[in-house]
């Protein structure tokens, strides 16, 4: 459903970019768009020395969302927190994924800044539904690094480096590996290939960089991302280029999970209450709820085809399903 908003006031600049991230989606994904004008409205409520203008325009953002969510009933993405959840992460991970390939396959262009700064932003939206797993913190914090260095780079004519940089400590092992090699030493290539499965099974490089790149610093040894890119905070420099398309049906839920339908096709609620398992064990919701998040939790671990983390999780799961019992 579009919307009709007047100019964001200069006190609510903090979520600007939420905002236009749901304008962008209006006309092509209502989940994404109300999901991000939903969190945008929480920020804004947050932020201090608001005045009439700043009032009027969240409870315009409220009637907005009141209004979308009258008009999705039928919608368990935007109705059910969970499925929302599912569904904002699985849209995300495809941008993301679709950025990575294009940024080691070196095809940096506005598209690709854009699609890691979209996915960062909805990374952010994510914080709606509580604290976010270390997978989805990593990814956040590199889709922002990304988009904020390949744009860096465009913007003054240089080259960037595609996929993971560096740090100073792994170069320095590499040398010291490779001066244990019999044979004469040959230099460090410039740039660093791509981590294969064996070597890192997720695209974003280690954590623990505080640094960021100077505009000249494109070459190796670099000290990797920051917690987040300094340059979007008040202007995005791409907000005339549309974000790309994820490659498949955003649509779908992640791991082609469906929530289950009854013989009238009507979709099933969440149980409001406690309900008794065929093991003669009775799950809250809580519990219930916890046993699809370990389920969807390995349905992104084989995105990474990480399939110990996501019998792990399955297992958890079952003990769960089974015993009543988590962990």
């Amino acid at each position: 459903m579009a919307a009709n908003f007047p100019e964001v006031p200069a006190t609510l600049k903090p979520i600007a970019h939420y905002l236009k991230t749901a304008q962008e989606h209006d006309a092509r994904d209502a989940i994404v768009s109300y999901w991000c004008r939903l969190y945008a409205l929480q920020v804004g409520l947050k932020i201090n020395s608001q005045g009439m203008e700043e009032r009027k325009f969240l409870i315009q953002v409220m009637d907005w969302l009141e209004t979308t969510k009258k008009a999705h009933t039928e919608n368990e993405s935007i109705t059910n927190e969970v499925a929302a959840q599912a569904y904002l992460e699985n849209y995300a991970l495809k941008l993301f994924l679709y950025a990575d390939k294009q940024d080691r396959a070196s095809n940096f262009g506005k598209n690709v800044v854009k699609a890691f700064y979209t996915a960062g932003m909805i990374y952010d939206v994510l914080q709606t539904f509580g604290e976010l797993t270390e997978e989805v913190t990593q990814n956040r914090k590199y889709a922002k690094w990304k988009a904020s260095y390949i744009h860096n780079c465009l913007k003054n004519g240089e080259t960037p480096v595609p996929g993971p940089m560096q740090s100073a400590e792994d170069e320095e092992l590499d040398n010291e590996l490779q001066n244990l090699v019999p044979g004469p030493s040959n230099p460090a290539p410039d740039q660093p290939p791509a981590p294969g499965p064996s070597q890192q099974q997720t695209p974003y490089p280690p954590m623990g960089f505080n640094s960021f790149p100077s505009p000249g610093q494109t070459q190796l040894p670099f000290s990797g991302p920051p917690s987040g890119p300094t340059n979007f905070v008040t202007n995005d420099p791409f907000s005339n280029v549309k974000a790309p398309t994820p490659p498949s049906e955003p649509e779908k839920p992640p791991g082609g999970w469906q929530p289950y339908t009854g013989p009238a096709g009507g979709v099933v609620a969440p149980a409001a209450a406690p309900v008794a398992t065929g093991a003669g064990v009775t799950l809250t919701p809580d519990q219930i709820t916890k046993a699809q998040k370990y389920c969807k939790w390995a349905g992104s671990a084989l995105n990474y085809e990480d399939t110990k983390t996501a019998i792990d999780n399955l297992q958890k799961a079952l003990r769960l399903l089974q015993t009543g019992q988590d962990g």
